[in-house]
């Protein structure tokens, strides 16, 4: 003989839910259990259908009123629409986790082309492509919290790039206040994009960068930028901008001070591109 009732507390169990929610079902209309003579609810079959209807649609994000409205005019052209309904957010789904997979492969790609390819306490001369940016301004000094301007690039950006592994943010320094010898003042954090992104500040002239790339502690750069300027006078170029540094490897990445990884870039005019005009 099939049971025709079954009690909160066996539902409960089976769903792994809370009374609280079986009742809130309830209160919305999705389940309508009976009384037995003690008051205690009792549902019926068409309770237990519903409830693996609400399992499977909530699982998919689908909300409380969509699966309200879909009870409550089930028929083969709505479960038809449902399923269709499914299938559109599974493809949405696997699109965005394809795109996160493609993402962790080039930060990973990223981490290691900087731990097993990097010249480091190396002076080099590189040509770079141009490169969209976003920015935000902050006039701030790297002793303030560099972290929560990095979280303002990400709402900037609508959340759509991550911080671990992510080699691309960045800090232009006041050259005014390098001169004056303050090296923790910056004029603002930015975030290289892609070169299809379509959501950017501006752009970072191509063209060639005096480049060192050192481990370890930010003090260093005291030491470092002074030397690249003469490197520079040197070799008689002309500087075109504010220095850059990029932060290939830094606190989210590792905790371990000696392990970041930092490249200061200053973009320069060539002797010979000075005769060619």
């Amino acid at each position: 003989m099939k049971r025709k009732y079954y009690k909160t507390g066996e539902l409960s169990k089976i769903y792994n839910l809370g009374r609280d929610s079986l009742k809130y079902y309830e209160k919305l209309g999705l389940l309508n259990p009976g009384r037995d003579t003690n008051s205690y609810r009792m549902y019926t079959i068409k309770d237990i259908c519903n409830l693996n209807l609400i399992k499977e649609l909530r699982s998919l994000d689908f909300s409380m009123q969509k699966i309200k409205e879909y009870l409550e005019n089930r028929n083969v052209d709505t479960t038809r629409e449902m399923l269709l309904e499914e299938v559109r957010f599974i493809d949405e789904k696997l699109e965005e986790l394809s795109s996160h997979k493609e993402s962790l492969h080039k930060r990973l790609s990223s981490i290691n082309n900087t731990v097993e390819h990097t010249n480091f306490n190396r002076i080099e001369l590189l040509y770079m492509p141009k490169r969209k940016v976003l920015t935000v301004n902050s006039n701030v000094t790297f002793d303030e919290n560099v972290d929560y301007l990095i979280q303002r690039l990400n709402e900037k950006f609508d959340d759509k790039f991550y911080v671990l592994g992510n080699s691309n943010f960045g800090a232009v320094f006041d050259t005014k206040s390098v001169t004056k010898g303050v090296f923790n003042n910056y004029k603002y954090i930015f975030c290289l994009l892609d070169d299809d992104a379509k959501n950017y500040d501006f752009i970072i002239d191509e063209g060639y960068y005096v480049t060192y790339t050192y481990k370890g502690n930010y003090k260093q750069i005291r030491k470092i930028l002074p030397m690249l300027f003469k490197f520079i006078e040197f070799n008689n170029y002309t500087i075109l901008g504010d220095p850059l540094e990029i932060y290939k490897i830094d606190i989210y990445e590792t905790s371990i001070e000696d392990e970041y990884v930092t490249q200061v870039q200053i973009p320069v005019k060539l002797l010979s591109d000075i005769y060619d005009l």
